[in-house]
């Protein structure tokens, strides 16, 4: 596994995409201490000031666009148990689809890129700082991490270096428990962090919202909401809320 890291980028799903273009193979990674066109879900910008953690995975896949889709939960775990790494006051969580949330704010965002052969999974993680506004309230590492271990003659890091060495550790170990034992095994670890299963659930789609009762994460990937009117619908893109 290789690792490039640069001072400033535009993207490093960008940049590695360019890399592996010109002859890099997967496994790589990619780190940036900034981006200046950093992207999240459906084109939303990505704030990426000096201090937190932007990087891009490049692995080699040949699964169907629906089996890439999967990979999203993969790296929500993986950052997650990243975070888990550090000594904090309170334990991450996950939300339906690939949300990391600590304290119910969002800390993280990801990113995947499938093309033949290869897929990009972007991850981004609020270190030192988070935007505000936003869909969920954000959050950052250092708001979480004990005082006790900031307050030692060596405190606890959080820099940028340990989190990729440990992110990629974790990243690499359930991309290959997911290989090796399908979304079933990804689904129970998934389960295991998320919040709100089963849970009250607002679902927002672009031409509708309906709220009901969140009951599990499906094979396929998609959040089985029973309605407030009875009826099962299986939802497979949108934004959704839990709680009341």
């Amino acid at each position: 596994m290789k690792f490039f890291q640069s001072d400033i980028l535009g993207s490093t799903t960008v940049e590695a995409n360019r890399l592996y273009d010109t002859g890099e193979s997967p496994t790589f990674w990619v780190r940036a201490d900034q981006q200046t066109a950093g992207r999240g879900r459906r084109g939303r910008e990505w704030a990426s000031p000096k201090g937190n953690f932007y990087g891009t995975a490049c692995y080699a896949f040949d699964g169907q666009p629906n089996d890439a889709a999967k990979l999203s939960f993969v790296a929500a775990i993986a950052v997650a148990k990243t975070l888990s790494a550090y000594t904090l006051t309170m334990q991450p969580t996950l939300k339906w689809p690939n949300d990391v949330l600590l304290g119910g704010r969002k800390i993280a965002g990801l990113l995947l890129e499938a093309k033949a052969g290869r897929v990009f999974i972007g991850i981004g993680i609020n270190l030192i700082s988070h935007p505000d506004g936003g869909n969920i309230s954000a959050t950052h590492l250092l708001e979480h991490m004990d005082p006790a271990v900031l307050n030692r003659d060596e405190p606890e890091s959080s820099g940028v270096e340990g989190v990729l060495a440990i992110l990629a550790r974790e990243f690499d170990q359930a991309f290959r428990t997911h290989l090796a034992y399908g979304f079933s095994a990804t689904r129970a670890a998934w389960t295991e962090l998320a919040t709100g299963l089963p849970g009250p659930v607002t679902v927002r789609l672009p031409n509708e919202t309906f709220t009901g009762t969140a009951q599990s994460l499906l094979e396929n990937g998609a959040l089985r909401v029973v309605t407030d009117g009875g009826t099962i619908r299986d939802v497979h893109a949108g934004d959704v809320f839990f709680g009341s």
